[in-house]
């Protein structure tokens, strides 16, 4: 029985990654924030919106428990379901925690393709966007740290380069 939980910042690469590596792995994937679109038929973003952030951290706690629960799983988390009540000593004690470490920059990069549908990201750009990016890392990262294994992901911007990160990941786990 495995559990690993994919943690890291938006725009790491847990979806993406996550995916190739449950497919080595053998190992079913499961992103977070789609399952719970799924169980509760909104979008996060709705979810957000109707029940403002404290409803929405707790029901992504509730989600977390109940995947947790599952066998021979890989997780990709919401970016800051870690950071939120025990969220991240309840996923060490449950499963193997990998945090996909992504400079701002990169981040920033890879964030400017997408941002249309971050809506935290929305209207932001340059130096604003790589801004706040540090600034909401900068909070994260002493929850991020403790995951069991950091591991860089900086260099994710080819299928190849996914593969190759997927292999090199799974043997460490």
């Amino acid at each position: 029985m495995k559990r690993i939980f994919l943690i890291g910042y938006m725009g790491a690469g847990k979806t993406t990654l996550g995916k190739v590596l449950s497919r080595q792995l053998g190992l079913s994937f499961i992103d977070l924030d789609h399952y719970i679109e799924g169980r509760y038929r909104k979008t996060v973003s709705q979810l957000f919106v109707e029940r403002g952030e404290e409803g929405f951290r707790d029901i992504e706690r509730r989600m977390l428990h109940e995947v947790a629960t599952f066998e021979d799983v890989l997780v990709s988390t919401g970016g800051g379901s870690p950071c939120f009540f025990d969220n991240m000593e309840f996923m060490n004690g449950a499963g193997q925690t990998v945090y996909l470490k992504v400079s701002v920059g990169e981040l920033a990069k890879r964030l400017e393709l997408c941002k249309s549908t971050r809506p935290v990201l929305k209207g932001r750009s340059g130096d604003e966007l790589k801004s706040f990016i540090a600034e909401n890392l900068e909070k994260r990262e002493p929850f991020y740290s403790k995951a069991a294994i950091v591991f860089d992901a900086e260099e994710m911007m080819t299928d190849q380069d996914v593969c190759k990160i997927a292999q090199e990941l799974a043997a460490r786990l």
